[in-house]
């Protein structure tokens, strides 16, 4: 079993406030990747016992990356990424072009994350149409956190679904 991602040291050129953040994405990417080899496509948008499909989990994640990111950068969503909201749980993509809109995902978090300046982190940002409170910090380990609880529920299904 390969080291897990936050036993083997810093992640180039991000801050160490942010290590935890770039941990979990690079594990999450991993473990999601490996678990995907070989899964069958016809079973990408099987939903068993009416739980989320691994076609949802691919595209939520990414998504939620993609939007916390944008709100962390005190910018808002576009029409794209709302398109894409709507389209999450819709069979509209293979394993493979999810898997890398994943991976794309996860590469540009971690560029964002070596542009953060740390004395940022406790900044406000407003999230959403409302502008409900959070900061930096919290939106960039909210993505990190969420997408590890998508991950552990990705693996799960995947193995009822093989």
């Amino acid at each position: 079993m390969a080291t897990e991602y936050w036993m083997s040291g810093p992640v180039e050129n991000i801050p160490a406030l942010l290590q935890p953040v770039a941990h979990a994405l690079l594990q999450a990417n991993r473990e999601v990747n490996t678990m995907m080899q070989g899964f069958p496509e016809e079973k990408l948008w099987e939903a068993p016992q009416g739980v989320a499909s691994p076609g949802f989990h691919l595209q939520h994640m990414s998504g939620v990356i993609d939007r916390l990111f944008t709100y962390a950068r005190a910018a808002l969503l576009s029409q794209e990424q709302y398109d894409q909201l709507a389209e999450e749980g819709k069979p509209v993509a293979t394993s493979t072009a999810l898997l890398q809109r994943f991976d794309e995902q996860v590469k540009k978090a971690l560029l964002q994350l070596s542009q953060t300046d740390p004395n940022t982190l406790t900044d406000f940002r407003g999230v959403g149409r409302k502008q409900l409170p959070s900061t930096v910090m919290g939106l960039l380990f909210h993505a990190a956190e969420h997408t590890m609880r998508h991950t552990g529920q990705l693996l799960v299904t995947v193995n009822v679904l093989k």
